[in-house]
């Protein structure tokens, strides 16, 4: 799997044993369709077949061209164009099959690695870019596309070809054939030295193309801080550099192509102009008929032609290789959380009793900090626990852990006493609310957005969730209403409207368990009490999990954790912890006037 900022040249230790073999990969994408690929086979050998026809009948007309009655020369030029005819039927049912079957097989490809990617857990994320998955669906795909569709099918039909032209040519005439067959170890050895280098060389290609992609999507997905900071030169070189390697990549690769082209055609074409000159001087001896050596010469340049095009298509299945590789490697990826094989039942209805048991987490992009150390929690079905502490104590993570993002170290995370290894991800999460810190706003309608958290509901609940969270009525004053666009990631709302409607969507999902990562800290005071009553209502026979910097939104929890360091320092009430003193006293003196701490 390509790191995050790895350069393509960390690929080359496996191109020595990746060859155009990983093919086969596409075999079981293929295999559901074997009727299409018979159909397309069979009007490939048709077409081939009519081909290799074509100098017999071309033979018949020059020997008897002088010599044959009028009718007798018609019947010859009537079933020529017959044979035409033929071939260009054939021809057109082969691109359509052929064409349908890699389309086909690429939508299936293309949902294969999105249904896995998906589906991935954050981990994977660390470790590669969604520019370059992104690029890796589409560009690779397209590669492959053109393989199936078009370079495939060719590349049978003139191998056809040149193996029933071959034979042909011997049955014609042995000593020309046997003239021609020492051109052969010439045009080999460049298609095998020069095919290799072609390969390493379309795969770096590849490599730069996505890391470009990577670079782009990850610059325009965060544009606005780009242009805060007028970073956009910066950018623009960034996007330039890996631009124009992958541009400096690609001519390398077309100059190797170029040169394969240009010494096979013309090592071919070298070796068909001397045959024919051989072959013209056995017609002036009279050994030779015009026909025979007409019919020969067709050979010959069919047989010339379907080497070239193969010279020219292993290239292409060269660079489609490439990118089988490339997806394969998405296809086969291993996720750090796996769903259990014999999953467990969550036990109905869901209470949302919590325990930490013996946590002990460290992420995997940073293995030597400890991001949990040793945490042991209950939190009862019902009860508010709100986790406080300064950044980078663990107040995330326990969200994280608790959705199973990632797997403890050590310990166990249960919910109403299953272990959540031992279930299905998707069976505990529909129990689970989220209202993330950073809320998520999709390029949809204001309705569709808040739907995203419970697809079935009703416009009536979903009006009721917006209301409940504050959102309806700046939603109400949008051009249309719940229908409007809210653009790609919210663009045309503030981040208060934004955590609005987040917090509308995970009261509309009504799961047993609420998970709230610094839910309000993107609104204003008006907004902030609004929505904090429609929270603490929602809160109410649910288990409710805070994070929060504020203190003042967490005092009315029933009970509070203090976090530093990846433990847990204190648990109580707000009272009872700024008598304790503290961390807690310390947050609590910092962020409350002198009144408000009296209170």
């Amino acid at each position: 799997m390509a790191r995050r900022q790895a350069a393509p040249g960390a690929q080359d230790e496996r191109e020595g044993s990746k060859k155009i073999g990983v093919l086969r990969a596409l075999w079981p994408f293929m295999k559901p369709y074997s009727l299409l690929i018979l159909g397309a086979l069979a009007a490939l050998v048709l077409t081939a077949g009519v081909s290799l026809t074509l100098p017999l009948a071309v033979r018949r007309v020059v020997d008897n061209f002088r010599f044959s009655e009028a009718a007798l020369l018609n019947h010859y030029f009537l079933a020529a164009l017959g044979i035409a005819a033929l071939l260009a039927v054939g021809t057109g049912l082969r691109y359509t099959l052929v064409t349908r079957l890699g389309e086909r097989v690429v939508a299936d490809i293309r949902k294969a690695v999105f249904d896995r990617v998906i589906g991935m857990s954050p981990a994977f994320f660390e470790n590669i870019l969604t520019g370059e998955v992104l690029s890796r669906i589409t560009t690779d795909t397209t590669l492959i596309q053109s393989v199936l569709g078009s370079s495939a099918s060719i590349a049978l039909r003139n191998l056809l070809i040149f193996m029933g032209g071959l034979v042909l040519m011997l049955l014609t005439s042995a000593k020309l054939t046997l003239l021609v067959l020492l051109i052969v170890p010439a045009v080999v050895v460049p298609i095998m030295t020069l095919g290799r280098r072609l390969r390493v060389i379309s795969r770096e290609n590849q490599d730069w193309i996505a890391a470009s992609s990577g670079n782009a999507g990850e610059a325009l997905a965060a544009v606005q801080t780009v242009q805060a900071f007028t970073h956009e030169a910066i950018s623009r070189r960034q996007f330039d550099e890996l631009t124009e390697t992958a541009f400096d990549s690609s001519q390398r690769r077309i100059r190797t192509r170029a040169y394969l082209t240009v010494i096979v055609i013309f090592l071919v074409f070298s070796g068909v102009v001397g045959v024919l000159w051989i072959g013209a001087n056995d017609v002036r001896a009279g050994t030779m008929t015009e026909g025979t050596l007409v019919q020969f010469v067709i050979y010959a340049v069919l047989v010339a032609g379907s080497v070239a095009a193969l010279s020219e298509i292993w290239s292409e299945l060269q660079r489609a290789a490439g990118a089988t590789e490339r997806l394969v490697e998405l296809l086969e990826a291993k996720d750090s959380v796996q769903d259990p094989d014999a999953p467990r039942p969550l036990p109905q209805p869901v209470k949302g009793q919590i325990e930490f048991d013996g946590v002990t987490f460290r992420y995997p992009a940073r293995p030597d900090a400890v991001a949990l150390g040793d945490v042991s929690l209950t939190v009862a079905p019902g009860e508010t626990v709100a986790f406080v502490g300064p950044s980078g104590a663990g107040k995330t993570t326990i969200i994280q852990l608790l959705q199973r993002y990632y797997d403890p170290n050590e310990g166990e995370v249960r919910l109403d006493g299953v272990a959540l290894n031992r279930m299905q991800r998707d069976v505990f999460r529909q129990s689970i609310a989220l209202v993330p810190q950073s809320p998520v706003i999709f390029a949809a309608s204001a309705r569709e957005n808040i739907r995203f958290g419970r697809p079935d509901a009703t416009d009536a609940e979903i009006e009721a969730a917006a209301k409940a969270a504050a959102a309806h009525d700046f939603i109400a004053a949008l051009p249309e209403g719940y229908d409007s666009f809210l653009g790609e990631r919210g663009v045309m709302l503030s981040g208060g409207q934004k955590q609005r409607i987040a917090i509308a969507r995970a009261i509309l999902r009504d799961a047993p368990v609420l998970l709230l990562d610094e839910a309000t800290s993107a609104l204003d005071a008006e907004s902030e009490r609004l929505v904090q009553a429609a929270v603490d209502e929602l809160s109410q026979g649910r288990t409710t999990l805070v994070v929060a910097h504020r203190l003042a939104t967490v005092k009315k929890a029933d009970r509070i954790v203090v976090m530093d360091g990846g433990r847990i320092v204190a648990i109580g009430t707000h009272d009872q912890l700024v008598a304790q003193g503290g961390l807690y006293a310390r947050l609590a003196r910092l962020q409350f006037t002198d009144g408000m701490a009296a209170e």
